[in-house]
């Protein structure tokens, strides 16, 4: 056969291999079928914005929630509503072919309304970090950059190896993460960011609650005694919830002054800067070691 002629037929079967039905789980075990890799994209979270600009499908995103701001890029794409709502009237004139949400994050109401308009809608939910590399690589079968994909979800894995390597059996420290103020609240075990203690050797000291991010208070914390205190935000802007331990000077975390805010979103989003978060925290438990 010609070499023009195989190239041809070999270069047509890539073709109709791209244009091939794909079907994948999600992660409340549903089946999305696509007739073909999705085109138009919308995301309902910030962590999926970032998975798709990872694996690199970030210009296939045609509409994307409040706060999806990373990488830079994600903020030119036009928004459909937020934590509260979405603008379904925008979304269906959008004419995405798939819609990516989140499990525990979007209104249970509006993703049924969603999918009563016959929009596919694949549903994320990371319980542990080693979860994350999964959807990144879902995420390639649906838009055909399994190629990406890969990259992005070996890169996480083997940052996440390494990590526990190197600090999840080093000396417990005990840690009380703060993610809000008033109320105070902060999370269980079963909620994502105590996954990247356990990779640094840090232990939660209200991982036993049953509620995903309890309210406590300042008593339970003072009885809790922790090593260290954390959040995350922009640098400066959260350091006023973590001075207003200072005035307890009995406090192990107060004596030592270790305070800690981690950057911005890095290990609140269940998404591929997550292991730069955790790397983060890792080292600020290390500096409690010390």
């Amino acid at each position: 056969m010609d070499l023009k002629l195989k190239l041809a037929l070999l270069l047509a079967c890539v073709g109709s291999l791209a244009q091939a039905a794909v079907s994948v789980k999600d992660d409340v075990g549903s089946t999305i079928t696509l007739a073909q890799p999705a085109k138009r994209i919308i995301s309902l979270a910030p962590h999926v914005t970032e998975d798709l600009f990872a694996i690199g499908a970030g210009k296939l995103i045609v509409g994307a929630v409040n706060y999806s701001d990373y990488p830079p890029e994600a903020n030119q794409i036009e928004r459909i509503g937020g934590y509260n709502g979405f603008d379904l009237e925008r979304i269906r004139a959008l004419k995405p072919d798939l819609i990516i949400g989140w499990a525990t994050g979007n209104p249970q109401r509006q993703l049924d309304q969603i999918k009563s308009l016959g929009i596919p809608v694949f549903l994320t939910f990371s319980k542990k970090m080693s979860d994350v590399p999964g959807v990144l690589e879902r995420l390639g079968e649906l838009t055909a950059h399994q190629a990406g994909a890969a990259v992005a979800a070996k890169s996480f894995r083997d940052q996440l190896a390494l990590l526990e390597k190197t600090y999840a059996h080093r000396k417990p420290v005990r840690v009380f993460y703060q993610i809000w103020d008033r109320p105070l609240m902060t999370i269980n075990n079963t909620q994502i960011i105590s996954d990247a203690m356990r990779a640094c050797g840090a232990v939660n000291v209200f991982g036993h609650l049953p509620d995903l991010t309890p309210t406590v208070d300042v008593e339970a914390v003072l009885a809790a005694n922790p090593d260290a205190i954390m959040t995350s935000g922009e640098p400066g802007v959260k350091t006023d919830w973590l001075a207003s331990w200072q005035k307890w000077k009995n406090l192990k975390a107060s004596k030592n002054s270790h305070f800690f805010v981690l950057p911005k979103d890095s290990v609140n989003r269940m998404g591929p800067r997550l292991v730069d978060g955790a790397r983060a925290m890792c080292e600020a438990v290390d500096q409690v070691r010390r």
